[in-house]
């Protein structure tokens, strides 16, 4: 049987390579430290898990839910945008739950991308925005995300008839998986760009809950005229520690939102009630869990960062994300480097290629592992330079 050709063209999933790898070590009994993958190690709150405890035993919890989430989570998500960033959503025409973000932003592609449409994708970048843009028949025109332009996308180098012809711009800050942070400025120079060439936005913004030395995250939701222009996806996963729970949301636009919302609601049921409950108890209860899982993440990277530097890459302690962000010295290849770095410390990174072009060169490392864990992995890279293993 031949499968479709949007399947025999759909490249691996970057960390499936990855667990593969480290499954096979494992296997054979070795101690390998993953610091490739950016799933929190820190358990859910104890007042969530008690909300889903309850939550899990009402039998009306156990149908079929509504593609749209319940009421009651879109009211709590809009409550929570509101303190949290100040901006005003309808909550039954702006907001949207989604299995996890990852789920609304493959499929927001399918709601604008026709065949031969272009999507502005950013490069480095989480690999979704281009693998969705593919699955709908589109080609996406690559944005470099340079440590000269702070990590920002240069709007003034995308071609007018390139600019004219894009149906959506993908942005992510705090970002995956540079860790660079975008102010408010940034925000509106994208809604004019978005506005003069009639483009729609969406923002990914998982992390902006995830901060260091008292740096706050902004929404692009923020910015005057942004519901106007686009959207912004956000979870529960990276603010809670609900990555397995799959709870998120797409917030902004309303047109957008009812796209999105009639893609959803012809190719899956919703999100269990019971998580849906949970998540409300999440949003709406108390938010010093936050403060605690970016006390634990700031730990770690001041601990991670020195021992990079030690290696001969070039570091930028993150203000935000879950990320560390490192340049390799010159002409070090990233794969290469990442491959003989586990198996010569038994140590997984990710190479910045997995993430696109412009990421060769560097690696990322995240900080979701436990704080014996990353000790024995310092231990391990104490010693070793970048270019022994060029």
């Amino acid at each position: 049987m031949k499968p479709a050709a949007r399947v025999e063209h759909l490249p691996p999933y970057l960390f499936v390579e990855v667990t593969r790898k480290i499954a096979e070590k494992r296997a054979r009994g070795e101690d390998v430290i993953s610091l490739a993958i950016g799933d929190p190690d820190i358990p859910t709150p104890e007042h969530i898990l008690q909300s889903l405890e309850k939550a899990v035993r009402a039998p009306a919890n156990h149908r079929y839910p509504e593609s749209d989430g319940l009421p009651e989570l879109r009211q709590a998500i809009a409550r929570w945008y509101h303190r949290r960033f100040g901006v005003t959503l309808d909550a039954n025409e702006e907001v949207l739950p989604t299995i996890g973000s990852k789920e609304g932003i493959a499929h927001i592609a399918w709601c604008y991308i026709d065949p031969g449409d272009i999507a502005l994708v950013p490069d480095p970048g989480y690999p979704v925005y281009s693998v969705g843009t593919m699955l709908a028949g589109g080609d996406s025109f690559y944005l470099p995300l340079k440590a000269e332009n702070n990590f920002l996308p240069d709007y003034d180098v995308v071609p007018d008839e390139i600019a004219d012809r894009a149906k959506l711009l993908w942005i992510n800050y705090p970002n995956n998986p540079t860790a660079a942070v975008a102010d408010l400025s940034f925000f509106e120079r994208t809604v004019e760009f978005a506005r003069t060439h009639g483009i729609a936005v969406c923002h990914d913004g998982p992390y902006t809950e995830v901060a260091y030395d008292g740096y706050e995250p902004v929404s692009f939701l923020q910015a005057e005229g942004a519901i106007d222009v686009g959207i912004e996806f956000h979870s529960l996963s990276k603010s809670f520690n609900m990555t397995g729970w799959r709870i998120g949301m797409a917030v902004g636009n309303a047109e957008m939102i009812d796209a999105l919302m009639r893609i959803k609601s012809n190719i899956d049921s919703g999100i269990f009630q019971a998580v849906q409950i949970a998540a409300i108890t999440a949003l709406d209860g108390p938010q010093d869990a936050i403060v605690d899982h970016n006390r634990h993440y700031q730990a770690r990277r001041d601990r991670l960062v020195p021992a990079l530097l030690d290696m001969g890459l070039e570091v930028e302690p993150p203000k935000a994300s879950l990320y560390v962000w490192a340049k390799l010295p010159a002409g070090v290849n990233s794969g290469e480097f990442a491959s003989r770095l586990i198996e010569t410390a038994n140590v997984v990174i990710t190479p910045g290629r997995g993430y696109g072009e412009a990421g060769e060169g560097f690696i990322r490392c995240s900080l979701t592992v436990p704080d014996d864990q990353l000790d024995r992995a310092i231990e391990r890279l104490a010693g070793v330079r970048a270019t022994s293993l060029a």
